[in-house]
């Protein structure tokens, strides 16, 4: 008897915790999402730190809510950084590089991603500097509005990735989304065509020129391994000593400047 009372009690406390969460849930709908109308504003006059309040046809944030959707900004960065940039083609042409080299964690992966970054900055500095100048800067000055600065900024990232996507995945993805349209500009290629045709040749052409680094040092084993075998040293690691010549030759030949200056000259400036 006490165990069912027990049981009962408990499901009963199980319901009402539900139904509490729900009406937090609600609350916080209705909070966020419903800011313009009559019950919004009066719900949203009580806390103002997710307070919107709207003087002709600008609206106004509260600092709180605000550092909410900078915060949520900053999350995206990264997922931004990898899609809509030249960093994915030159972090896995450097991660191929070293694995070329057999040089284990030699450069370090923090050394691998700065070298990425720097370079991407250095690529997408032309876009960058439309960005600044004809989307953030009119902005700041309240010259033009939110929606049209988002807006510059976007044909600005996607003429740059219009220009250094192959044709070919543009149209695959194309007749994927059903889209039959015809471009005439790079602008007017919607963001979900673009984004992924990008990334997909980006993939691409990042395996073709690691490819094509791979090909000398593997000769180098190749070579070195034939030589051991041939003197019975089938217990000596080929790629221990191999490694000495491939990273002679790797200097020599002056290997960082001419994989760097090869792999920015790939690019298409925006």
């Amino acid at each position: 008897m006490i165990l069912n009372y027990f049981h009962n009690y408990k499901n009963l406390t199980s319901i009402v915790s539900f139904k509490y969460v729900l009406t937090i849930v609600f609350f916080l709908i209705l909070f966020i999402f419903l800011p313009n109308l009559a019950i919004g504003e009066e719900l949203l006059g009580g806390l103002p730190a997710l307070n919107v309040s709207s003087e002709g046809n600008k609206t106004q944030y509260s600092v709180p809510l605000q550092i909410l959707i900078l915060m949520t900004a900053l999350t995206v960065l990264p997922s931004l950084l990898l899609g809509m940039t030249s960093f994915t083609r030159i972090i896995i042409v450097m991660s191929i590089l070293r694995q070329a080299l057999g040089t284990q964690q030699t450069p370090p992966n923090q050394v691998l991603i700065a070298i990425s970054l720097f370079l991407t900055f250095f690529i997408m500095a032309p876009t960058f500097n439309k960005v600044y100048d004809e989307a953030a800067t009119p902005y700041m000055n309240n010259e033009i509005s939110a929606k049209k600065a988002i807006d510059t900024a976007g044909d600005q990232l996607k003429n740059f990735m219009v220009k250094n996507t192959r044709k070919t995945d543009l149209i695959m993805f194309s007749d994927l989304a059903g889209d039959q349209a015809k471009y005439d500009k790079p602008k007017d290629i919607p963001f979900r065509i673009a984004l992924p045709a990008f990334l997909t040749s980006e993939l691409k052409t990042a395996f073709q020129i690691g490819f094509l680094l791979f090909l000398p040092f593997l000769v180098i084993d190749m070579v070195i391994s034939s030589i051991l075998m041939s003197l019975g040293m089938m217990m000596l690691s080929p790629m221990l000593i191999s490694l000495p010549f491939k990273l002679l030759l790797f200097v020599l030949v002056d290997g960082w400047a001419m994989t760097v200056g090869s792999l920015v000259s790939t690019f298409s400036a925006g």
